[in-house]
């Protein structure tokens, strides 16, 4: 018998609501965290642990699904445990992930086996030239929306499949392939003893093998990349029952029994969710590991745009209050080195100590100084799609110092979101307000450098743990804690608005140095043989 005791509700629904809470699953790219959300949408407890990051070798990132997995656990544990003692009552549970992201294992043991290929990763570099070549890119365009680059799952599933122990599992019917989101799942319900093996619409739009226009895998993409059907998770809505918690897996007498987990969706989409931009023409900026720049599109699937990727934000299902908006698209540019910048200038060169050192560090600065940083660790995204465009610097002279390096660091975070911003911009996506978040969103300068070169104000709301809030708003909507869209939009707060301050002139002429050094940046790994 499941036990269900910490899902029922006291007769008076208002009291529940003043106890509930939603437990979200964030299993992010440098670290995984559980937060508790309330009714007002409220973050009221977090708990954090870092992800081992590991580079075998240049251009190559990987994860340890077994440290992911027990991280999870660990996290939504301690947090499931307070939340009682709080005398708060768990109503599901969300989760959101680090998005194209790929884990092999085998179904029948649970075991792992590979390391996770990260976002990141380049090593699949050649395989999507080599398809290009080949002619499939307007095929991979038109099903799915997105690029020929290695950034996307399916040449990363190939690759895995190259694998003996991956090969084997396949050969035998065994093998799980999956995003981060369906390996916490399966992991959460049960395992290898009746894990739910299933993703959702958000995250299976990210592998580059789910067609977003019939809403299924594509079997022609499957056949193209060598990958089993038969090993993909079952796509279902990102609002809905997904399963429940395995009391097997939870500790004895938990809290967490029997809790449903009710929504799940890619990172980027679940922030969009939580900044509340249900309507067409909403916008968000997600400044984390990465910077990923989302409008909403609505139920209409548009032509692919050049330079940005068509994704799908959300499938709401039965939630959804009309056909047009239960199942939503969106239009992304993604840059891939924000607060890996950061960590770059903290770990790698040694000049600041800690995150939060470089605003200060960056206000230093007298204006720029002319020096321009292109953060191209894995290569440039949208617009460029580089795999081999290499990080530069230019403009030193020799008053050039940490300050003005700390500056150009910033500064290229909000070039980057221009550029993106400018590409929407040419397919007739107009972007009035830009809603931000993410943990470098705390920088003010960041914030009114950004609305300079946009030249439209940026907004952060109270909360910027909104990847968090989203697959916990998804998951309450599932369970009934909130009853629609517009009980959520009316949770959205501002806290910083930043309007443009600086001349549109004066913001061209800094882009203009921005996109020079970007064009030096470009195929500057082409040539260089592999590692």
């Amino acid at each position: 018998m499941i036990h269900i005791t910490c899902l029922l509700r006291p007769e008076d629904p208002l009291a529940w609501l003043a106890v509930a809470v939603v437990l979200a699953i964030d299993a992010g790219t440098t670290g995984v965290r559980t937060l508790a959300v309330d009714a007002s949408g409220a973050v009221t407890d977090m708990e954090y642990r870092e992800l081992l990051q590991h580079f075998p070798r240049p251009g190559w990132v990987e994860h340890d699904p077994v440290e992911i997995a027990a991280k999870v656990l660990e996290t939504l544990i301690a947090v499931a445990d307070r939340s009682r003692n709080a005398g708060r009552t768990i109503a599901a549970i969300g989760i959101t992930n680090q998005r194209e992201t790929v884990v092999a294992w085998d179904r029948s043991t649970g075991d792992a086996l590979h390391r996770a290929l990260v976002w990141q990763d380049r090593r699949t570099a050649g395989t999507c030239d080599a398809l290009c070549e080949a002619g499939h890119l307007p095929m991979i365009r038109q099903l799915t929306g997105l690029v020929l680059d290695p950034y996307f799952s399916a040449t990363k599933m190939s690759w895995l499949l190259s694998q003996p122990e991956v090969a084997t599992a396949a050969r035998l019917g065994r093998l799980a392939l999956g995003t981060v989101d369906t390996w916490v799942l399966w992991n959460l319900t049960g395992g290898s003893s009746g894990g739910t093996l299933a993703t959702d619409a958000s995250n299976a739009s990210r592998t580059m093998l789910y067609d977003i226009g019939k809403r299924s895998w594509s079997q022609d993409l499957c056949d193209l990349f060598g990958v089993p059907a038969s090993s993909l998770a079952e796509v279902r809505p990102s609002c809905g029952r997904f399963s429940l918690m395995d009391r097997q897996v939870a500790p004895p007498g938990s809290p967490l029994a029997g809790v449903p987990i009710s929504g799940i969706a890619g990172d980027q989409q679940a922030a969009l969710f939580g900044q509340a931009c249900f309507l067409p023409g909403m916008a968000k900026a997600t400044y984390g590991t990465g910077t990923f720049v989302l409008t909403n599109l609505g139920g209409c699937l548009p032509e692919p745009a050049e330079g940005l990727l068509t994704t799908v934000a959300w499938d709401l299902g039965e939630r959804g209050e009309s056909r047009d908006s239960s199942y939503c698209y969106a239009l992304e540019g993604a840059a891939f080195a924000t607060g890996a910048t950061v960590q770059w200038l903290r770990d790698g060169i040694g000049i600041i100590a800690e995150a939060a050192e470089l605003e200060p560090l960056a206000r230093a600065a007298a204006g720029g100084g002319g020096v321009v940083v292109v953060p191209a660790f894995v290569g440039l995204g949208s617009p460029w799609w580089d795999p081999y465009a290499r990080g530069v610097i230019t403009g030193i002279s020799r008053g050039t110092g940490a300050a003005e390096l700390g500056r150009a660091v910033v500064e290229s975070m909000a070039f980057q979101v221009r550029d993106v911003i400018d590409a929407m911009a040419a397919t007739g996506t107009a972007i009035s307000l830009l809603r931000v978040d993410g943990g470098v969103s705390a920088m003010g300068m960041l914030l009114q450098i950004q609305a300079d070169q946009l030249q439209i104000s940026v907004a952060r709301p109270r909360s910027t743990e909104t990847t968090a809030i989203g697959a916990a708003s998804l998951a309450g909507l599932a369970e009934g804690l909130w009853a629609s869209l517009g009980d959520l939009a009316d949770l959205w707060q501002p806290d910083v608005e930043c309007v443009p301050q600086a001349t549109r002139h004066a913001a061209d002429t800094a882009h203009r140095s921005w996109r020079s050094a970007v064009e030096r940046s470009l195929g500057w790994a082409q040539d260089q043989p592999p590692p």
